[in-house]
């Protein structure tokens, strides 16, 4: 087993997903097989894992934008409504050290004559985003439901959702794979059992797709999967492995 550790750890890493597994290799529970006739012959066996783990940090934006009829006066509106959004998440319980403010931008908006081309008016808008990073992901959670009271107050927000990641799963994902290989082996002893032989070594170790889902999802993608929009997730890894047949 050491030695498909080390040969897991060996692995480029996979965070987003990797799909290596050749046609015809699937999820748990496909098998493909062949021969069982000689000492020669292998098995090619489809294994996984899968494992509920807590996201331990979280992302999150809002945007700030307000208009004007200048840009001097778009600029100006725009500090106040900026620091509301700050003052407030600091008060629900955001350190100030986890909030991190982005660059102003401005745009300007003509409105011309659609016969003519002539200028009617000219505005301006400017925007700030506010930016949370904290391993508090559940703290983050509720304010971003809460956040939406500032608008019924007049602060002009876009709020996107927070996106929840996992920051260990290097060090999971070598664990994962080394649990479905095992779970690879135990299918290919059934399977040889049935035919009076065998398993011997692994000849061949395929990494297949990684997924990161919402939690009791049945979605696989083909090139793997990670969701980001819950805190609590499933991992499922899949090897194919093929042992020789003894």
């Amino acid at each position: 087993m050491q030695k498909v550790v080390d040969l897991l750890r060996r692995t480029p890493a996979l965070v987003f997903a990797m799909a290596v597994l050749g046609a015809g290799l699937t999820l748990a529970g496909s098998v493909a097989v062949k021969g069982l006739r000689s000492a020669n012959d292998t098995i090619t066996v489809t294994g996984s894992s899968t494992e509920r783990i807590k996201s331990d940090f979280a992302d999150w934006t809002v945007l700030v934008s307000v208009g004007g009829n200048t840009q001097q006066e778009a600029y100006r509106a725009l500090q106040p409504a900026v620091q509301t959004t700050v003052s407030f998440l600091k008060a629900q319980g955001i350190a100030a050290s986890e909030i991190e403010l982005g660059n102003v931008k401005t745009d300007q908006q003509q409105v011309r004559d659609p016969r003519t081309g002539e200028l009617r008016s000219t505005t301006w808008s400017s925007s700030q985003t506010v930016k949370v990073s904290s391993p508090n992901v559940v703290k983050v959670q509720a304010v971003a439901g809460a956040i939406g009271s500032l608008i019924g107050q007049g602060v002009p927000l876009t709020i996107n959702e927070p996106a929840y990641t996992y920051t260990k799963l290097a060090e999971k994902r070598v664990d994962m794979l080394a649990k479905a290989t095992r779970d690879a082996r135990q299918r290919a002893v059934a399977i040889a059992k049935e035919a009076g032989s065998g398993i011997g070594p692994i000849t061949r170790a395929d990494t297949g797709t990684f997924q990161i889902t919402v939690p009791n999802s049945t979605d696989m993608g083909s090139y793997g999967a990670y969701d980001t929009s819950t805190i609590e997730k499933d991992i499922t890894a899949v090897m194919g492995v093929t042992f020789r047949v003894q």
